[in-house]
């Protein structure tokens, strides 16, 4: 019996009310708009939901993959034979137990956190207003804009490691460090929710910094197309869209996909781009600055399979 024929009967038993598509589009789900179907999809919207549903998908080999808004991924055209778990539903948000905390799920939005720390007149969000992730994507690559960075501002995470269970990690235990964490290395774990610690602030002058950042972010990155956001990890020393910029690869094209001209750090979907469209240029920009300039660029895009 197919694995997903085994889930459905599983789902169908044990988890009836949970929300489950077949060959589900990637494109819908990822900011790049690029990608074939998911063999099944699953969108809980409890922890507890979250927790049953791996431990199973994981026994049935199904491959699971949680993703939250698909700010940072890119999807293959052939599509996933495997389950994919879209965590958006697990948007609770709330203040935390001490007078400066927030307490967050995986799937709520850096955006609505940000909006939501202001209201609670805090400070120290306002760099995640314009990152298009969820709380759980944020914590696992450390996502950061702007001098600011979520090390700067978790108190806590809570994580499901598949052998250990749910554990709740403090900031040094999570190990972060540029785009990484401790998750990083594991990838098979699942952040549930954080902690932030944040400081009083003047909720206007907060309003008024998240507004300069989202507009200095407007003028300088092409949100007008699908992306995945910047491309490539800052190399030691350099600035990727620098580099990239410096070999005159601003308007390279292959197909749908183009290295921007508004900034060359960022590769654009300008219009029915194929994941096989994305890597060419990804592959070409890699040869090119390494050829030229001696740099290896390493994607910060994650390229699932």
């Amino acid at each position: 019996m197919d694995w997903y024929t085994e889930l459905d009967k599983w789902i169908a038993d044990y988890l009836p009310d949970l929300k489950v598509a077949c060959d589900e589009p990637m494109s819908r789900h990822t900011s790049f708009r690029v990608g074939g179907p998911a063999k099944r999809m699953a969108f809980p919207e409890k922890g507890e939901q979250l927790v049953l549903l791996l431990e199973t998908a994981r026994d049935l080999g199904a491959r699971p993959l949680v993703i939250g808004n698909g700010t940072n991924l890119l999807a293959p055209d052939e599509g996933l034979d495997r389950l994919v778990i879209d965590t958006s539903g697990m948007c609770r948000l709330e203040a935390g137990e001490g007078p400066r905390i927030v307490t967050a799920e995986a799937g709520v939005p850096l955006a609505r956190l940000a909006d939501f720390a202001c209201k609670q007149g805090l400070t120290g969000l306002e760099f995640a207003h314009g990152i298009p992730g969820t709380v759980g994507g944020g914590v696992c690559m450390n996502a950061g804009a702007y001098d600011g960075e979520m090390k700067g501002v978790i108190q806590s995470v809570t994580v499901l490691f598949p052998e250990e269970g749910i554990k709740t990690l403090s900031n040094e235990e999570m190990d972060f460090g540029y785009r990484h964490s401790l998750l990083s290395d594991h990838p098979d774990a699942v952040v549930l929710r954080a902690d932030f610690a944040l400081t009083p602030g003047d909720e206007a002058a907060i309003r008024e910094k998240m507004r300069q950042l989202m507009a200095r972010r407007k003028a300088s990155q092409p949100l007008e197309y699908p992306s995945a956001g910047s491309t490539f990890k800052r190399p030691a020393g350099y600035y990727a869209g620098t580099l990239i910029d410096q070999c005159g690869l601003k308007g390279l094209t292959v197909g749908g996909a183009q290295v921007s001209e508004k900034h060359a750090g960022f590769v654009i979907n300008t219009g029915g781009a194929t994941c096989a469209d994305v890597l060419a240029v990804i592959r070409q920009v890699q040869e090119r600055v390494l050829a030229e300039k001696g740099v290896r660029l390493e994607p910060e895009v994650r390229i699932i399979h």
